[in-house]
């Protein structure tokens, strides 16, 4: 048997993504940005690049986080397109062109900020 595929993950204001699977998609870019105006979810490739945009992002955001992992293949699989885009200083991150359909995210966790930066 063959283990999970390769994950993205996600930073969402917690009230945002209740929201979210009240409507089975959800369509927020990042912190304040909706997918519209963006034009696509901003993702992390990796747990250090989570790490690091919550801190750069999120920091001061008053509000409960959740950390969404988000099953790759899943999403390809349903015809969402899957970018690795350079994020402005050479490092790539993958961008999810399209609502995130719910039932790709394999996990949602509590996350907040504690002595190490963001613990979920």
């Amino acid at each position: 048997m063959s283990g999970p595929g390769p994950r993205l993950f996600h930073i969402a204001d917690r009230a945002c993504w209740e929201e979210a699977q009240q409507a089975g998609e959800y369509r927020w870019s990042t912190r304040g940005a909706r997918l519209e105006e963006v034009g696509f979810i901003h993702c992390s490739a990796t747990p250090d690049q989570v790490r690091r945009v919550a801190e750069a992002i999120y920091r001061d955001c008053g509000s409960p986080l959740v950390v969404l992992e988000i099953d790759a293949d899943a999403a390809r699989r349903a015809g969402a397109e899957v970018r690795m885009e350079d994020g402005g200083d050479g490092e790539l991150f993958p961008h999810l062109y399209g609502p995130l359909q719910t039932d790709w995210v394999v996990v949602a966790r509590y996350a907040r900020f504690g002595d190490r930066g963001l613990e979920w």
